[in-house]
């Protein structure tokens, strides 16, 4: 195409040839999209969403309409009792230590049934020893591995009925791990086991990456709250940050209130201005979700054929939109992450190398050439330097450009993987 690619002939010809046969993968994907599709439209057009909406405020954000109706569009997009949307939150991580912190108190017992959650979260929950962590707040945490990729029903079912659990976590996405992500059809099994045997039990899921990739979302299935981020799946790579809770009014409020402080809670928080992106993102998301999960089909085939181990398979269920990459290798993991960055539209002549990243025990070697920084609807790719060396691999804008940067990351690999 130009100097400025390393597009080979043979690569192009393969991942041309894989783009045929994933075609039947592709169409299930698009009718999932059309229907979250409709789903954000039929809400836009019940909270008759207009111009007025776009206006910012600034300072204590009084009286904020386009806020406040951003938020009922999300709960009725999530079928939930009420959301709190805000530019206030940094990161999905953010919003859910707000949760967190807003649901537990000294004493009160929280359960991981997914295992170890996510890097960010150790210090927020004193896995990692930290003097701001829940633990230094008297606050008690166990957690319960899953049992071949599904939930170990003896165990939780033992632990429910031998301690008092206040507050149950499920991550849907792996997170860094070799795990598989977790369906909403296994959510909505397993929240309905746990309410047989506690109807108090507050189930907290972290939603991040899994957005409008099913047709439902967790509060559908019986979830108390769901909670996710604006620089992934449904901030459609427009809105420049930002995250989400849905869920219970009552919970939303109290989350409401450690956002800000008590006594005032959702009424304040200006907008200053970011209305009008929240609104576009949210529309655009169903699409951008598809791109990439389209990429990320195409990713699995291609590689797979390469003789790579991925996960998942190509026309295996999607849950999320990552795609892993296992290559054992760190020196491969190395090169196709610095593929994937000199294929992105900004920062394209940086250079990804491993680095001591905040929130990490590992070192972390990270592509994200977004206009948004660290928005992972955006292609990125990124993996903690450690066995097996897996390249977790997310986004795209649009799946052309996503093509493109397929068939320039895997020529980055080299010869010797040629098929």
């Amino acid at each position: 195409m130009n100097d400025t690619f390393l597009l080979d002939e043979k690569m192009i010809s393969l991942v041309n040839g894989c783009e045929k046969e994933v075609q039947s993968t592709f169409k299930r994907q698009e009718e999932i999209c059309t229907y979250n599709s409709l789903k954000v439209l039929s809400a836009f057009h019940k909270n008759k969403i207009n111009e007025a909406h776009f206006n910012a405020t600034t300072g204590y954000g009084y009286n904020d309409l386009g806020r406040d109706a951003i938020e009922q569009v999300y709960a009725d997009i999530f079928k939930s009792e009420a959301a709190l949307v805000r530019s206030q939150f940094i990161s999905g991580s953010h919003a859910l230590t707000v949760a967190l912190f807003a649901l537990l108190r000294p004493g009160d017992f929280l359960l991981s049934i997914t295992g170890t959650p996510y890097d960010t979260l150790h210090e927020v929950i004193g896995i990692k020893e930290n003097s701001s962590s829940l633990k230094s707040f008297g606050v008690l945490y166990d957690e319960i591995d899953l049992k071949e990729n599904d939930f170990d029903y003896q165990k939780i079912e033992e632990y429910l009925k031998n301690h008092s659990v206040k507050v149950i976590e499920i991550q849907r996405s792996k997170g860094y791990s070799t795990r598989k992500s977790i369906s909403i059809e296994k959510v909505e099994k397993v929240v309905n086991f746990i309410k047989k045997i506690n109807q108090e039990i507050i189930i907290m899921v972290d939603n991040c990456y899994c957005e409008f990739v099913s047709k439902k979302e967790p509060i559908e299935v019986g979830c108390d709250l769901a909670v996710g981020s604006l620089i992934k799946n449904l901030g459609g790579g427009i809105a420049p940050n930002g995250a989400y809770i849905v869920g219970r009014k009552d919970l939303i409020h109290l989350c409401a209130e450690r956002l800000t402080l008590p006594g005032e809670g959702a009424e304040v928080g200006p907008s200053l201005g970011i209305n009008k992106s929240i609104l576009q993102g949210l529309f655009l998301a169903p699409s951008v979700v598809l791109s990439s999960l389209k990429t990320a089909i195409l990713t699995s085939k291609v590689l797979g054929e390469l003789g790579y181990e991925v996960d998942p398979k190509y026309d295996e269920e999607r849950v999320d939109i990552v795609q892993n990459i296992i290559f054992h290798d760190k020196d491969k993991l190395i090169k196709y992450t610095q593929g994937i960055q000199s294929s992105s539209p900004i920062d394209s002549m940086a250079l990804p190398l491993p680095w001591d990243m905040p929130g990490y025990s590992d070192q972390v070697i990270m592509a994200s050439g977004s206009f948004t920084q660290g928005s992972s609807i955006e292609l990125s790719c990124d993996g903690p330097i450690r066995e097996p060396f897996i390249a977790y691999q997310q986004g795209s804008l649009t799946y052309e450009y996503g093509k493109i940067a397929l068939i320039h990351a895997t020529s980055f690999l080299g010869e010797k993987h040629e098929n």
